[in-house]
């Protein structure tokens, strides 16, 4: 029989799976509809990349401090290891990314919608949208990578706040 701790463990690992590997595949095709050009392409992976976001990168985000806290306590995990509080503030700084990420996608995909209805280009405010989008996109990508590799690694960095 699995434990709570076991079942806390695989819906962390699972959440933390979907929310990357979503993350990486909208995130691409995002990009990859933006260089296409076509407001078509953008419009429409725009909208199912934002459904995507609200349903499943949304959720994954919400159970990932959930099943971590619950880690941390039912392990005995020090909260204030080094390892962990590093892993907070790099969460905070994706959340603090992810926010206008998909503020910017809502409003891009609304963008080249228009466009996409009225027969034309996509205009200029999509591409400085999407520039910035890129941009917030990478603190956001490295902040969950390093919290990735803090969860396995586990490094002894010192307790920070003693």
């Amino acid at each position: 029989m699995i434990g709570i701790y076991e079942l806390a463990k695989w819906l962390h690992i699972l959440s933390s799976t979907l929310l990357f590997g979503l993350g990486l595949g909208t995130a691409f095709y995002m990009l990859m509809a933006w260089r296409s050009g076509r407001a078509v392409l953008a419009a429409g992976i725009g909208r199912m990349v934002v459904q995507a976001d609200w349903i499943f990168t949304t959720s994954s985000g919400i159970i990932q401090p959930l099943s971590g806290f619950a880690l941390v306590w039912l392990g005995g995990w020090d909260p204030l290891a080094g390892w962990l509080v590093v892993s907070y503030v790099l969460y905070v700084v994706a959340l603090s990314c992810w926010l206008p990420v998909v503020a910017l996608q809502i409003r891009a995909t609304r963008t080249a919608t228009l466009a996409e209805a009225r027969g034309e280009t996509l205009p200029p405010q999509y591409h400085a949208m999407m520039r910035i989008w890129f941009c917030l996109g990478w603190p956001a990508f490295l902040a969950l990578v390093s919290i990735f590799l803090l969860m396995v690694a586990k490094p002894d960095i010192g307790r920070l706040f003693a």
